[in-house]
């Protein structure tokens, strides 16, 4: 089984979802900030080193597309809050697996604007580190919407949320621009709310404070389309699903059949990175309802745990969804990031580049 068809642009066959592990030498320079003990420019230079060093893993990985391992920010949105006027956190409503507790999430509590470079720094930084393919990510509107619901925004600034969800795509459509502008060709939106919403516990969350599930999957599928709606000729978007990824730990479980039509049918974007580590994903069935031409990245080798699955099972694998979605429009990777937040997932950096060398095998061995 083995197709030769070229990637002439991304995603590529060989995937990943873009956040890597910490070095310890960066965990310790951030303590070694917070006690005072180094300055800005201390960290600031040691973080651009082991960005580089990041660079490096991945180049030797086998991988194209190549993130900085989201090694400014402490978490997946985290950096986007930070960057945008308006935002900060508060506790979210909802919780992971586990005895973990309450946890920060976003919140507007001023008008929400784009006031300057929320990744296109990063981006910079990356491509004069690699002659590969810089990958930039983000989180997608909805992870600014889903965790606080009706109290997502300060409703003193925000009385109707349709306002907020005006700004938040005015802010998304600069910044692609702006990335454009800088030479960026591939983004990648994390979505953690829709794949949320697979779950039956959580959609009866979600109908028990009043709202209707399937509105709301509606809502954030138009929401990404319409951060979508000014996108720069030549940019290639991929949507990440994710049901919640935190120390090996998750928020949500369930196939994939209750967003698909939506989800798969109506999102404008070129391709959807899928989680399919565990039976937690459901099997490969709601992949029918992908419209003409999207392309599907197979997230195969779970993040959350050290076991490695044999290239053989991913070969396998990978041929059975190519049942529903034609081999040329599937790519292969890890199920999730390695760390979407600071902490990491329990794993190694040992464990962290044998499944990138692996996701690379695999690919080489199906796609030549």
């Amino acid at each position: 089984m083995t197709s030769h068809k070229t990637d002439v642009r991304p995603p590529f066959r060989a995937e990943h979802v873009g956040s890597l592990l910490r070095p310890p030498e960066l965990r310790a320079a951030h303590r070694a900030r917070a006690e005072g003990k180094i300055g800005d420019a201390e960290l600031a230079a040691i973080t651009d080193r082991c960005v580089v060093e990041a660079i490096r893993l991945q180049e030797e990985a086998g991988m194209e597309a190549i993130t900085d391992g989201e090694f400014r920010r402490g978490s997946w949105f985290l950096g986007f809050v930070q960057a945008v006027e308006g935002l900060s956190t508060k506790p979210s409503l909802f919780r992971f697996q586990g005895d973990h507790g309450a946890w920060e999430c976003p919140h507007a509590h001023g008008k929400v604007r784009r006031t300057g470079s929320i990744t296109v720094d990063d981006f910079r930084f990356v491509r004069a580190h690699t002659a590969h393919t810089p990958k930039v990510t983000m989180p997608t509107p909805s992870a600014m919407l889903f965790y606080r619901g009706a109290e997502a925004a300060d409703r003193k600034v925000y009385p109707r949320l349709e306002s907020l969800y005006d700004d938040l795509v005015a802010v998304y459509r600069a910044e692609l621009r702006a990335l454009a502008d800088a030479g960026c060709t591939y983004v990648q939106l994390d979505e953690v709310p829709l794949a949320m919403l697979c779950d039956p516990a959580v959609r009866a969350q979600i109908a028990a404070r009043g709202e209707d599930p399937a509105a709301v999957i509606r809502l954030y599928v138009d929401l990404i389309n319409g951060a979508l709606g000014e996108r720069p000729h030549g940019m290639t978007v991929g949507l990440h699903l994710c049901r919640g990824n935190y120390k090996g730990q998750w928020m949500a479980a369930g196939g994939y059949a209750p967003v698909a039509d939506e989800l798969f049918g109506r999102a404008a974007v070129d391709a959807f990175f899928l989680e399919y580590d565990s039976e937690r994903s459901g099997d490969f069935a709601p992949l029918a309802a992908l419209a003409p031409g999207k392309r599907v990245v197979l997230g195969l080798v779970s993040t959350k745990t050290p076991e490695t699955p044999s290239a053989d099972d991913l070969v396998r694998r990978v041929e059975a969804a190519a049942k529903i979605v034609p081999l040329d429009r599937l790519s292969v990777s890890p199920q999730c990031g390695f760390a979407s937040s600071v902490g990491g997932n329990p794993i190694t950096l040992a464990d962290e580049r044998k499944k990138l060398g692996l996701v690379a095998e695999v690919a080489r061995r199906i796609w030549g």
